[in-house]
């Protein structure tokens, strides 16, 4: 799919671009009158047109989806059933999810204060960094904290254990060990994990919405996490319209992400009592219209 705007996408399509190909044959003066932008804005849309085709040229006639951006339904099961998953390393909670953490999704977990969310944020930002000949993605994390409860000295504790596995992992299947620590050094692992301290939700939103430069810059940023998603949004916040409607456009943006270049999102959570058939009950926080912007969300007891 052409990284473009909905609106200059469907100025393509009213034109008649209805592939890349198409769009391709234009000249740059040609497409800027069809779809009424600037050269410089044709130019660049011919610029990714002719990138995209030439990193697969079978996409380029045939396939007009590329444009609308869809894809088979046949492609997407192999894309689920092939993807790298990232380990939790809890053999229950990635049973849970069905084998851990999926790229080009957004995962909630959330739960009481003192269950181990931060803990296993922590994990995960040391887990996507396992190479891929030991079943990771080998990329970086990106750790947004807004609740200041992010602790280095536990970081660097779970990533000597990490290491301390994959040479256990090593010795068991007669592989070098040494390549192992080599590859997977502690201070390697802290330099890999881009961490981010965010004091209010509007330094949280500002921050969000650079996500996207920031990862063109880092391209093998594998997952995003964000602890806790809700803390500066329970804090003082009398208009509850301005809320969700701020909340509904960060997990749009954090699913566009995610979709846009591979990788996963982990938004860990609080909870919050509600009242349900005659009993209060625990439920994840920041209400109903939040819930449906997650892809998987689990509450940890």
């Amino acid at each position: 799919m052409l990284p473009i705007s909905a609106s200059k996408r469907g100025k393509l399509l009213a034109a008649g671009y209805t592939s890349l190909h198409s769009i391709s044959r234009a000249s740059a003066s040609q497409l800027a009158t069809d779809i009424e932008v600037s050269q410089d804005e044709a130019c660049e849309i011919l610029k990714y047109a002719s990138q995209t085709s030439a990193l697969d040229p079978s996409i380029g006639n045939s396939n007009t989806s590329n444009l609308y951006g869809g894809q088979t339904a046949w492609t997407m099961l192999n894309e689920e059933k092939f993807s790298t998953r990232i380990t939790t390393s809890c053999v229950d909670l990635d049973n849970i999810l069905g084998g851990g953490i999926t790229c080009k999704e957004v995962t909630e977990l959330g739960g009481v204060p003192g269950i181990g969310k931060t803990q296993i944020g922590i994990q995960l930002a040391v887990n996507v960094q396992i190479p891929l000949e030991y079943g990771g993605l080998g990329g970086k994390a990106i750790y947004i904290d807004t609740e200041g409860s992010f602790m280095v000295e536990r970081v660097l504790q779970i990533a000597e254990a990490c290491i301390e596995d994959m040479s256990e992992y090593s010795n068991h299947f007669h592989n070098n060990v040494q390549d192992c620590e080599v590859k997977m050094h502690p201070n390697s692992i802290l330099e890999n994990i881009f961490y981010f301290r965010v004091c209010s939700y509007t330094e949280q939103i500002a921050l969000v919405n650079y996500l996207d430069k920031f990862i063109e810059e880092h391209k093998d940023v594998k997952m995003i996490i964000i602890d806790s998603v809700t803390f500066h949004f329970r804090q003082d916040f009398e208009d509850m319209a301005l809320r969700t409607r701020l909340l509904n456009e960060m997990a749009l943006k954090l699913m566009k992400l995610a979709r846009k270049f591979c990788l996963a999102v982990v938004l860990l959570n609080q909870v919050t009592t509600k009242y349900i058939e005659g009993s209060y009950q625990l439920t994840l926080a920041l209400g109903d219209s939040w819930s449906h912007s997650c892809t998987n969300r689990i509450i940890l007891f």
